[in-house]
């Protein structure tokens, strides 16, 4: 699976994706885009786009790109709040369907 790692998400959290082919926006030269641009640049190349933003599904129409969206909601981007949830977001990436998002939630933030 090839994964890109939206800018505001750890960039530590690649090593919690052996076997799979991680980059992160910084990697690719992409710091900066607009979220629009952003996914229309990352589907060419990736499969999976991660990210905490929890508006992103929101503000875009997702169905529209083929790359699937996995959304992290974590307390804060230290290493220790992906923890508990790293399994989580393995399986997530793995099952994401083009055009579609899917929420991984840390239990810190359910209700």
């Amino acid at each position: 699976m090839r994964v890109l790692l939206d800018e505001c998400v750890n960039p530590r959290l690649k090593e919690a994706f052996s076997g799979h082919e991680v980059r992160t926006v910084a990697d690719q030269g992409w710091k900066g885009l607009k979220n629009g641009e952003l996914l229309l640049r990352a589907e060419r190349e990736f499969d999976v786009f991660l990210t905490i933003d929890r508006n992103l599904e929101h503000q875009q129409n997702l169905r529209r790109f083929r790359l699937g969206v996995v959304v992290a909601h974590v307390p804060d981007n230290r290493m220790e709040s992906y923890g508990p949830i790293v399994a989580e977001l393995r399986r997530a990436v793995e099952a994401v369907e083009l055009g579609e998002a899917v929420r991984v939630v840390h239990a810190k933030l359910r209700r």
